[in-house]
C-alpha cells in the first residue's frame, strides 16, 4: 500500500488483498488523512485481487467518515468486470472488488472512476453503478 498526493487528492493505492489482515492498514490511512485535515481521498483499488467482508466494511466505513467531515471519497475500479468463478482465475485488477460491491448492492454508494486520472479530475463524472 502506498500513499501520495495528486491534484489536491490524497491517493491511497492498495494492491493484493483487502482482507482481515490488510484492511486495518487501509482504514488507518484514511483516518490519518482526515486527522491531517485532508477531505479529498481516492482509494485506488485497481490492483486488488481479492476483497472479503472486512475490506467491504473498510470501504463503507471510509465513506461514512468522509461524509461526516464533509469530505469526498472516490474509488478507482476497472469498468469491465470479467465473469469468472474464482479469484485466481484471471481476474483483472480490481474486478473482484467491483463484483463484490455490485453483488452486495453497495457499489452505487461510491463514486467509482475507471482510472486515477479521472478520479483526481474535478470535472470527471463517476461511472454508473
Amino acid at each position: 500500500m502506498t500513499q501520495a498526493e495528486r491534484d489536491g487528492w490524497v491517493v491511497v493505492t492498495v494492491a493484493g488483498e483487502m482482507d482481515l489482515i490488510s484492511s486495518p492498514a487501509v482504514r488507518q490511512k484514511v483516518h490519518d488523512a482526515v486527522a491531517a485535515g485532508r477531505r479529498r481521498v481516492v482509494l485506488d483499488l485497481v490492483d486488488v485481487r481479492f476483497c472479503d467482508s472486512s475490506g467491504v466494511g473498510v470501504l463503507i466505513g471510509a465513506r461514512r467518515l468522509m461524509r461526516s467531515c464533509a469530505g469526498r471519497l472516490r474509488i478507482v475500479l476497472p469498468e469491465d468486470v470479467p465473469m469468472v468463478t474464482a479469484p485466481t482465475e484471471g481476474y483483472g485488477g480490481g474486478a473482484h472488488v467491483n463484483r463484490v460491491l455490485a453483488a452486495l448492492g453497495v457499489r452505487r454508494l461510491f463514486e467509482v472512476y475507471p482510472d486515477l486520472e479521472a478520479a483526481t479530475d474535478d470535472t470527471a463524472r463517476p461511472l454508473s453503478a
